[in-house]
C-alpha cells in the first residue's frame, strides 16, 4: 500500500550535468523470432548514433532471424547449443562478442518489444549519472478488444512493472529488474554471472547486481511496451514461468539478501527483501481471502477476534493499493467494472499456483508469440 500510494505523487525527474553521450550497445537476445523482430530493431535503430552498436543473439534458432537483424542493419551471431538453453546464456554469449569493443553502457531489450523514442538514450544516460543498473518502464499492451481476463492482467502487470516501482522510486530506493529495456555501466555488468537457465533472470540479475553495488533505479520516463499474449497457451506458459520464478526466488535470494543487510548495513538490500516477498497480486489476494476465512471460522469457536480485524485491516489496504494503482495509471484503458471480475481472475489462477506445490517449473521456457498482424493491432 505504501508502495501504491506513493505512486500517486509526481514522478521523480532524474537530471544528470551535461555529458558526451555514452557510447551503448543494445542487445537484443532472440529465438526464433524473425516474423516481429523487424518491429523492434525499427525503434531501436531510430535511436541509435554512428558510435554504439546493435547486436541481436540469434540463440539456437532454425528460422531467419539473423538474416532478417543483418538485413536491417544489426549485427547478428549465432549461438547454437542444445543444454545451455535460456535468456541468461545468450545474453552472456553476446557480452563475451562485446568485451572485443566494450561500450560505456549495455541495453537489453527483448526481441518482441516496441521501445518509445528517446528511451534507450535516457536509461543510458541515467545509469553512467548513477553508476547503476536501470529499468525503464516496460508494460504490455492490449489487444483491440480485451476480454477482462486480458484486462484484469494488464492491470496486475502495470501494478507491478510500474506502480510499485515508481513507488520505491519516490523513496530513491532500488527497483526490481522486470525484463525489457533495462541499462548497465559496462563495468557493473561485468561483474555478475549471466549465464544461467533461470526462468526469472532478469529478476536474479538485478539481485546480484544489487549485491555487488550497482542496484537498479527505476527511469519511469522511458518506456517499453510488448503486446499481451492471446494464445491461451501462450499466456499461460508465461504467467506461470514469471510467478513460478517469482515464489522461488522468494524461498532463495530472501533469506541471503536479509543476511547481507544485516552484515552490511544495508537498507537498501532490507527493502529489496521486503519489496521481494510480496507475492504476485492474485497469490497476494487468495492468501488474504483464505486467512480471513479461517480467522472467521475460528471464532465460531470461541478464539479472539483479533485476528479478524487485523486481516480486515490487511484486506482494506490490499484495496487500497489497488484501486489507488487503477486510477492513478490505468482508468482510461481499463473500465471500473473490470475490478469487479477480480475475484474470478484469482479462481482462475488457483491451478497454478498449486502446481508449484507438486511441480514447480524450474526450466527456462520461451513464450510462443502470437502472429505478426495480431501483435501489431
Amino acid at each position: 500500500m505504501i508502495e501504491c500510494l506513493a505512486a500517486l505523487f509526481p514522478p521523480k525527474v532524474w537530471r544528470w550535468q551535461d555529458s558526451p553521450r555514452p557510447r551503448i550497445a543494445v542487445l537484443i537476445p532472440a529465438h526464433n523470432e524473425a516474423a516481429g523482430i523487424g518491429a523492434t530493431l525499427e525503434t531501436v535503430l531510430e535511436q541509435l548514433t554512428s558510435l554504439d552498436q546493435l547486436v541481436v543473439v540469434a540463440d539456437n534458432c532454425t528460422d531467419e532471424t539473423a538474416a532478417v537483424a543483418q538485413e536491417m542493419g544489426a549485427i547478428a551471431i549465432a549461438r547454437f547449443d542444445d543444454t545451455r538453453r535460456g535468456k541468461g546464456y545468450a545474453l552472456d554469449f553476446g557480452m563475451n562478442f562485446l568485451a572485443n569493443h566494450p561500450p560505456d553502457v549495455v541495453v537489453i531489450v527483448d526481441a518482441d518489444c516496441i521501445v518509445a523514442p528517446g528511451a534507450i538514450e535516457q536509461i543510458s544516460r541515467l545509469a553512467i549519472a548513477r553508476n547503476r543498473a536501470v529499468q525503464a518502464t516496460y508494460l504490455l499492451t492490449q489487444p483491440a478488444k480485451p476480454s477482462p481476463k486480458d484486462a484484469v492482467s494488464t492491470l496486475a502487470f502495470t501494478v507491478k512493472n510500474l506502480v510499485r516501482p515508481l513507488g520505491l522510486a519516490q523513496f530513491d530506493l532500488p527497483c526490481p529488474l522486470t525484463g525489457a529495456g533495462m541499462a548497465f555501466p559496462w563495468a557493473a555488468i561485468r561483474k555478475v554471472s549471466l549465464a544461467s537457465g533461470n526462468i526469472v533472470e532478469d529478476m536474479n540479475l538485478g539481485l546480484d547486481l544489487a549485491l555487488a553495488g550497482h542496484p537498479a533505479t527505476f527511469c519511469y520516463a522511458a518506456r517499453v511496451t510488448s503486446a499481451l499474449p492471446q494464445q491461451a497457451r501462450a499466456a499461460k506458459s508465461q504467467r506461470t514461468r514469471w510467478e513460478h520464478g517469482h515464489l522461488q526466488t522468494i524461498l532463495t535470494q530472501v533469506p541471503r539478501l536479509l543476511k547481507m543487510a544485516l552484515q552490511k548495513r544495508r537498507f537498501d538490500l532490507f527493502a529489496i527483501a521486503l519489496d521481494l516477498l510480496i507475492p504476485p497480486l492474485s497469490l497476494l489476494v487468495m492468501l488474504w481471502a483464505l486467512a480471513m476465512a479461517v480467522a472467521i471460522a475460528a471464532i465460531r469457536f470461541g478464539i479472539s477476534q483479533i485476528p479478524v480485524i487485523m486481516l480486515g485491516s490487511a484486506g482494506v489496504m490490499i484495496l487500497i493499493a489497488i484501486v489507488s494503482a487503477w486510477a492513478k495509471h490505468c482508468r482510461r484503458d481499463i473500465p471500473a467494472k473490470v475490478l469487479l471480475t477480480i475475484p474470478l481472475y484469482v479462481l482462475w489462477k488457483i491451478p497454478l499456483y498449486f502446481s508449484f506445490l507438486w511441480k514447480p517449473q524450474t526450466k527456462w521456457v520461451r513464450t510462443e508469440r502470437d502472429n505478426a498482424d495480431s501483435s501489431r493491432s
